[in-house]
């Protein structure tokens, strides 16, 4: 039997253990029937009336010395003011869960993204410093929808990332409100990676999960001694802290490490991988503009819980930030198309990383001279001079020689617009994943991706076209590099092509097929959650796209990063050195990756630009009508009427006819642009300026060098 000194000892190791709080509604009460305020609550505890919100509401909870000062008062209150009597229950203390084991991935490096998906089991308590689980909770309500969605990845509990405020209050996805105490960024790394729970599952089996993401408001860098803007005379993206400023000492003397990128708007900080575990954090710091408004509308200026909201379906959707909305494309694709996957060694019976069948592999890769760039190593130190692939978006103003007078006399000019034309492009594309090989007078077979020297100037097409082989729709003048659709689409018009010489690839792929799916769910999805879907007729769609961006304005930013994401991607294929003391000639950083591929690049706008011709000559054929100007993906048609609906080909059911440009959300489809008068584009036609450039917004600038 026990003895009194034992019973005793326990009772005091239980009384040294950290208080217990009422549940949070019971917090609220209490507060309530005393008739304080949670302004002037937080103003006693030297807090914030938000953080006693985050504490009465369940998001939150107080940690020390706040915590025995809160709970002083709360037993204070509770004895003047029972609840019926009745002694408020203690709460609960989540259960330790067993550690859930990873496969192996490899090794990773210190850039790389994305371990192993478990199977969904409860998530393990998250141990803080001082043994207490991580504080956070969710209103009953959002637990009750959350119950629907796909079950939360067990060792990463709080979502892929957090916004930071100047309070310590760390806003993540679902309404999460975590407390973090860091006040140097190496403390902020350590809370990140032990503590918070953040973090995102791998999107391919043979990937590595993507690190969590810390958004720092102004208050909140300014708190862990960051400047609040970070000024220069270099181009934004170059900007980065000193190498002798406070903070990246900080970090270097707490043996943390950053990439070559430094210390600006978009910081990773690392250490080297312990076997599968990674150790790396990624920052993005809003007062240094790492959200670009073009991409972002609006996200900068919104609330910590609204931009946590915003890049939180971005991360669910597409993938947690790592940079601009180009560098996340970029890293989608691989993060989709790992280059590694675990092999056994026959020799030894290890697992090894071995080549991943269908990804880039893991080096770069130089390009055939014509596909490259002029101040490419592979050009300045060959010499070369045969000329270069010239795949790139339409810029085409017709000539106004060629309009009628039935088309003046039109009353409106009706721009459309492809949704992420270059994601519908990249469907079932067939890339080559290895080095080109050099032919000469090869035959042409449309199934070989490649660059191919032909002589298309023969090629005489309606002038009210523009031509399907050049960017600026112009006939061709001689022989030219052209991507393998171009040439096959002169093939499919009913001309004989020889080539001269071509540039070749034996292994091939839809590399892309992945990217294109998971960002054309995450394109539909955002629309259907604006109230565009795809069952709505032609005029609720262009009355649903016409107030689209009222309904939820942090969903329509999440859309606008969607698209830019397409975009940003695809351009960075092919990055051109950057800064004023880069020499021709020399290799520049985005050489070193295998994701440079600018002849990937070039096969999904030479598809994109024969796409869009296919539909201008359909449309011709069915309507007789002929485009004003196209720029990239938007097409400008004069029109009887001041709706897409008055000149878009429809069957007698009412149904849209095949071939054509029809209207709807999906990508490849089109969505009104904008509309303006027939005179208005006339005139910038007669100044050859593009119509397409400006229609949604009406004035032209008179000096842009179109």
């Amino acid at each position: 039997m026990a003895s009194e000194e034992e019973l005793f000892a326990n009772i005091d190791a239980l009384l040294a253990e950290e208080p217990q709080l009422p549940p949070p509604a019971e917090r609220a009460r209490l507060r309530e029937a005393a008739g304080i305020t949670q302004a002037r609550l937080a103003q006693a505890l030297k807090s914030t009336t938000q953080t006693v919100k985050n504490w009465e509401n369940g998001r939150s909870e107080p940690k020390e010395p706040r915590l025995s000062a809160y709970q002083r008062l709360l037993k204070g209150w509770a004895a003047k003011y029972p609840a019926h009597g009745a002694p408020a229950a203690p709460a609960p203390v989540a259960a330790p869960q067993p550690e859930v084991p990873e496969t192996f991935t490899g090794p990773a490096a210190p850039d790389a993204t994305q371990p192993e998906t478990a199977a969904p089991v409860q998530a393990p308590a998250v141990q803080t410093a001082h043994g207490r689980p991580a504080t956070s909770r969710r209103p009953a309500a959002k637990k009750a929808k959350k119950a629907a969605k796909p079950a939360t990845d067990p060792r990463f509990p709080h979502g892929p990332l957090a916004v930071l405020d100047g309070d310590g209050s760390a806003y993540g996805i679902d309404g999460i409100v975590l407390d973090c105490p860091a006040t140097t960024v190496p403390e902020l790394v350590e809370w990140t990676l032990k503590e918070s729970g953040l973090g995102a599952a791998k999107l391919n089996r043979y990937g590595k999960d993507s690190d969590p993401l810390i958004v720092l408001t102004a208050a909140a860098a300014v708190k862990l001694g960051l400047p609040e803007r970070l000024e220069g005379h270099e181009q934004r993206r170059s900007l980065r802290l000193p190498e002798d400023h406070p903070v990246v000492k900080q970090v270097a003397k707490a043996k943390w490490q950053l990439t070559q990128r430094g210390f600006g708007p978009w910081a990773r900080i690392y250490r080297k991988a312990q076997g599968r575990e990674r150790q790396c954090v990624q920052l993005a710091i809003l007062s240094w503009d790492a959200l670009d408004e073009r991409s972002w509308p609006g996200v900068s200026e919104m609330e910590p819980a609204d931009i946590a909201r915003v890049l939180g379906v971005y991360a669910q959707r597409v993938i947690t930030p790592r940079g601009s909305t180009a560098v996340s494309g970029l890293e989608l694709m691989t993060a989709l198309r790992p280059p590694t996957k675990a092999v056994q060694d026959p020799a030894t019976g290890n697992w090894v990383p071995g080549y991943n069948p269908g990804s880039l592999g893991t080096e770069p890769m130089d390009p055939a001279p014509p596909e490259a760039t002029p101040e490419h190593p592979v050009v300045v130190n060959s010499g070369w001079s045969g000329g270069f692939l010239n795949e790139e978006a339409y810029q085409w103003v017709r000539s106004v020689d060629t309009l009628s007078d039935e088309e003046c006399m039109l009353p409106f000019a009706v721009g459309l617009d492809l949704n992420t034309a270059f994601l519908a492009a990249a469907a079932r594309l067939v890339v080559g994943l290895s080095a080109p090989d050099h032919f000469n007078a090869p035959k042409f077979n449309p199934k070989i991706p490649g660059s191919w020297l032909v002589d298309l100037s023969h090629i005489e097409l309606d002038p009210r076209l523009p031509s399907p082989f050049t960017p600026d729709g112009t006939r061709p003048t001689g022989p030219a590099w052209y991507q393998t659709h171009t040439v096959a689409y002169a093939q499919e018009l009913g001309y004989d092509v020889h080539p001269i010489e071509a540039y070749l690839r034996r292994e091939t792929g839809a590399y892309l097929d992945p990217w294109h799916d998971r960002l054309k769910t995450a394109y539909v999805d955002t629309l259907a959650d604006l109230g565009v879907t795809k069952d709505l007729s032609d005029t609720e769609f262009l009355a649903a796209m016409e107030r689209h961006k009222q309904v939820d304005p942090a969903l329509a930013a999440v859309l606008s990063a969607i698209k830019a994401t397409v975009k940003g991607g695809v351009g960075k294929l092919r990055e051109r050195p950057q800064g004023k003391h880069y020499k021709e000639g020399e290799r520049w950083p985005a050489l070193q990756r295998p994701t440079w591929r600018p002849d990937i690049r070039a096969a999904v706008i030479s598809k994109a630009r024969v796409n869009m011709h296919r539909k201008l000559r359909n449309m011709a054929a069915m309507t007789g009508l002929y485009p004003l100007a196209v720029l990239s993906d938007c097409v400008v048609y004069p029109s009887p009427g001041a709706s897409p609906m008055d000149f878009l080909p429809y069957a007698s059911s009412g149904k849209p006819q095949p071939g054509g440009f029809r209207l709807g959300p999906t990508p490849g489809l089109a969505k009104l642009e904008g509309v303006q008068e027939m005179a208005w584009a006339v005139d910038l036609m007669e100044k050859n300026l593009n119509p397409a450039r400006h229609i949604k917004g009406g004035d032209a600038v008179l000096d842009e060098g179109e």
